[in-house]
């Protein structure tokens, strides 16, 4: 694999990764509502599952695997773009939660231009 196909790897798995952290240090500040503890515990779980996916698709034994783990990818970068939505964020976290909010877009659209482009 050539360097710089290498790198970007590597910057996606970095991205995931800040991706999962930034979300779970985003639910610790919300308020402790009954739906933002059940919204905010499937927020986490998609948000880690988008760069766990990801790790996996990189270590695929065929095609057909590194394709079906990509999609698995963006589906759950839609999943967590939906739980975001979800959380009731106070006027000052809005900003933070609309940010995460389009990490998990151009999440999706990064994959899902993989997929156009391996299919």
């Amino acid at each position: 694999m050539p360097q710089d196909e290498n790198s970007k790897r590597f910057d996606l798995e970095d991205r995931t990764f800040d991706f999962a952290k930034a979300c779970r240090a985003f639910v610790k500040k919300l308020p402790k509502t009954i739906a933002n503890v059940e919204d905010a515990r499937q927020a986490v779980r998609a948000s880690g599952s988008v760069g766990a996916n990801y790790i996996e698709a990189n270590e695929a034994l065929s095609k057909k695997d590194f394709l079906l783990r990509i999609k698995i990818s963006r589906k759950e970068a839609k999943e967590s773009r939906y739980w975001l939505r979800l959380l009731e964020a106070s006027e000052n976290l809005g900003a933070e939660r609309d940010d995460l909010v389009r990490e998990a877009q151009e999440l999706m659209n990064i994959f899902g231009a993989i997929v156009r482009k391996c299919e």
